[in-house]
C-alpha cells in the first residue's frame, strides 16, 4: 500500500526517469519504483521528510504563483482605469487613417450616447498625413457630439499627436496642425464635461476599421462622400 499518493506530484523529472528505469529492471510496479527511487533520494531524512519538504516547496510556489497572477490582473486593472476612466454619459472614439502617408484620408468616429444611441461615421477626409487624418476624424467626432447636444462625454484615441497636441499648451503646439487645433478647441468650447483620452490601438478597433472602410470603398476623388448610421445599440 502507498503511504504517499503524491509521490508523482513531488518528484523531480529525474527521479521520475530513474523510476521508470527501475520498474522495468526488477518488474516493479510504478507506485513501488517511484517510492523506492524518493526514498533513496531521501536518504537518511526519510522518505516522509522529503515528502513534508516538496509539499511545502509546492505550496509555497503555488502561493507566488497566485500573487504573481493577482498582481499583473491588479496591474491590467489599473491600466484599464487609466485608459478608459469613470463611466460617462457620452463615449466616443475616432481614429484616421492616410493612405499612403501622406495621401488619401478616411476618417471614423463613433459615438454612444444614453438610451443605445449610437453613430458611426465612415467618409473619406481629402488628402493628407495621418496626423491630419486624425485630426479631422476627432473633428468630425466633435461635430457630431455638438449636433446631439452630448454632455459629460469622453473621447478615446489612440493618437497620442492628436491628443497630447488638443490637451497640451499653446508653447508646445504642433505649428503644422494649428487651423485643426483651433476648430477642435472651438468645438469643445460648444460642449461641457468632455475629456480626451489616449488608448491604445486594440481598444480603438471599432474607429479604425471604420476608417478603413472609408479608404477602401469610396473613390480617391470622391471626398464629399459619406457614410453615417444612427441606430441603437
Amino acid at each position: 500500500m502507498n503511504d504517499f499518493p503524491d509521490l508523482e506530484r513531488i518528484a523531480y523529472k529525474a527521479e521520475r526517469a530513474a523510476s521508470r528505469r527501475l520498474a522495468l529492471a526488477h518488474g516493479l510496479s510504478a507506485d513501488e519504483a517511484l517510492r523506492r527511487t524518493l526514498a533513496l533520494a531521501a536518504g537518511s531524512q526519510g522518505l516522509p521528510a522529503l515528502v513534508a519538504a516538496r509539499t511545502g516547496m509546492l505550496a509555497a510556489q503555488a502561493a507566488r504563483d497566485a500573487a504573481r497572477a493577482f498582481d499583473k490582473a491588479a496591474a491590467e486593472a489599473r491600466r484599464a482605469a487609466r485608459h478608459d476612466g469613470p463611466p460617462s454619459a457620452w463615449r466616443g472614439w475616432f481614429d484616421g487613417s492616410a493612405r499612403p502617408n501622406p495621401g488619401r484620408c478616411g476618417i471614423g468616429v463613433r459615438l454612444d450616447g444614453p438610451d443605445g444611441v449610437r453613430i458611426e461615421l465612415a467618409r473619406p477626409a481629402g488628402h493628407g498625413n495621418s496626423g491630419e487624418a486624425e485630426y479631422r476624424a476627432l473633428i468630425a467626432l466633435l461635430e457630431t457630439a455638438v449636433a446631439h447636444g452630448a454632455c459629460d462625454l469622453t473621447i478615446y484615441g489612440d493618437s497620442r499627436v492628436v491628443i497630447d497636441d488638443v490637451n497640451g499648451p499653446d508653447l508646445y503646439a504642433a505649428p503644422a496642425l494649428a487651423a485643426c487645433r483651433a476648430r477642435a478647441h472651438t468645438l469643445l468650447a460648444m460642449l461641457s464635461g468632455v475629456r480626451l483620452r489616449w488608448v491604445p490601438r486594440h481598444k480603438n478597433t471599432c474607429a479604425d476599421a471604420l476608417s478603413q472602410r472609408a479608404l477602401d470603398t469610396c473613390p480617391p476623388e470622391d471626398t464629399d462622400a459619406s457614410n453615417a448610421v444612427l441606430s441603437p445599440a
